[in-house]
């Protein structure tokens, strides 16, 4: 038969709207959407007639059009099992809220709040009077604000201090972390002249006095967050630095970067300096982040001298960098966890998964490996193994800590194996993050919290590793 003459036999947009099947969609998605879905499949099918194809059914090709639909619906922020080893992976959200922080955030979402009014003396308020009590008790400060991230606490404090002045940073700080973001660049942007000091390795109090000038806004202390410089090496700390500033008159700023609330010795990890310690070594003004280390929302904390926080409030861009309800809410929930420090690793996610024991997550590896086994259908050998995960987010570089896992090898085959069943995970209704590392692909289990979960998942992980004899993964 002429192939236009079969195209006039395709049923129209409009008899598809009429028919059963698509009534349903059309109460779900609305018309527009449904008709423009099912124009979408009748080009594609009219394509395929003029090649000699058969014309599918009315039922199938309303089936195509609402399994497209349904699958654009489904939201791109998905959640997923993160066995990456990092705990928090920025790629991958970063810390975990604790529940009284998300019923916090749920909330203030439901219902109007008082963001910014004084219910006692009926007037306006401040935002971030929801906060500064909180973290000036947490910390010592004498006053704190927030703003939207660490990058804009910078940013904002730089730019309220020393504007059109010059800003004092070792060589060795100027930081670049993931994304390109660099810290000249910041410092260009927020109206400051960077003046260098000292060399990559090597950086003396005598370096800081000698360019401290008339012109000198003030002096920047940076984190190091995801690099050390080891060996022949040598750094003014942050005391000893603070005297300096004292000397000359001039603000000391100390970016914390991921900062913490609690020391992580605690919790078997090695000493990250907190914000308290910064604070009563002498810092006017410290800045660090709120979902690393802290275990919260994304936000950026400046704490410091109550003149100093008052001038940074004072600054038009405050505005432009503010957080809004949701996160103050979340953020206030997950402070007030840290008045209760015996109890902070079972309530809060981050502490709970940086203090789970290697013994723990080896058990549940061992557990879960026949499973995982038969899932792969004989293309991999999958086997217990220890490893070593990292906190992420430029907290402590250089510390691990001893965890365990799911390696998965090919039984026969490469490295373009393991892309593909690493794909193919990635592809699950819960999509599985691993690494690939010496020619197989590591689960490492120690933020899995939901076994459950997993196990219930594992059909899933059939077809994902499925292949048979000849090894290859869908």
């Amino acid at each position: 038969m002429d192939a236009n003459v079969r195209l006039r036999d395709i049923p129209s947009v409009d008899e598809l709207l009429r028919s059963a099947g698509v009534a349903d969609a059309v109460g779900r998605f609305g018309r527009p959407v449904v008709a423009a879905a099912l124009r979408r499949v009748l080009t594609s099918i009219r394509e395929a007639v003029r090649e000699g194809a058969d014309i599918p059914s009315s039922a199938t090709i309303a089936a195509a059009a609402v399994a497209a639909l349904k699958a654009n619906e489904r939201s791109t922020l998905r959640p997923l099992f993160n066995l990456t080893g990092t705990v928090l992976h920025t790629n991958l959200g970063r810390a975990l809220l604790a529940e009284t922080a998300i019923d916090a955030a749920m909330a203030a979402m439901r219902e109007a709040v008082a963001l910014e009014f004084d219910l006692a003396s009926g007037k306006r308020g401040e935002r971030d009077d929801h906060l500064r009590g909180l973290i000036c008790e947490l910390t010592g400060a004498e006053d704190a604000t927030v703003v939207n991230n660490n990058a804009a606490a910078v940013l904002l404090t730089l730019n309220s201090l020393a504007a059109g002045r010059e800003a004092i940073v070792s060589r060795g700080e100027l930081i670049e972390i993931g994304g390109a973001f660099r810290m000249p660049d910041i410092m260009l942007r927020a109206g400051v002249r960077l003046t260098e000091v000292g060399t990559t390795n090597r950086t003396h109090a005598r370096d800081y006095r000698d360019a401290i000038g008339p012109d000198t806004g003030l002096i920047l202390k940076v984190h190091t967050s995801n690099y050390r410089i080891e060996g022949f090496t040598k750094e003014v700390g942050a005391r000893e630095l603070a005297a300096i500033a004292r000397d000359k008159s001039v603000p000391l700023i100390n970016d914390l970067g991921s900062g913490t609330l609690a020391d992580l010795e605690h919790f078997g990890l090695a000493h990250e300096t907190t914000v308290r310690e910064a604070i009563s070594e002498g810092a006017d003004i410290v800045t660090f982040s709120g979902d690393k280390l802290l275990g919260g929302p994304q936000a950026g904390f400046i704490v410091g001298r109550k003149a100093l926080i008052e001038k940074i409030n004072g600054n038009p861009m405050k505005r432009a960098l503010r957080v809004d309800k949701i996160r103050l809410a979340a953020l206030e929930a997950t402070l007030r966890l840290y008045r209760d420090p015996d109890r902070l690793h079972e309530r809060l996610p981050t502490m709970r998964l940086l203090a789970r024991p290697q013994t723990e997550i080896k058990a549940q590896a061992e557990r879960l490996a026949p499973l995982v086994a038969r899932a792969t259908g004989g293309a991999f050998a999958v086997s217990v193994v220890a490893c070593e995960s990292q906190i992420g987010s430029g907290a402590l570089p250089l510390a691990t800590m001893p965890s365990a896992g799911l390696a998965l090898t090919p039984s026969s085959g490469s490295g373009r194996m393991l892309a593909k069943v690493a794909a193919a995970l990635r592809r699950l209704p819960i999509p599985v993050i691993g690494r690939i590392e010496r020619g197989s692909l590591i689960l490492d289990l120690r933020c899995l919290e939901d076994e459950e979960g997993f196990v219930a998942d594992h059909a899933h992980l059939d077809m994902a590793c499925e292949g048979g004899a000849d090894g290859e993964p869908s």
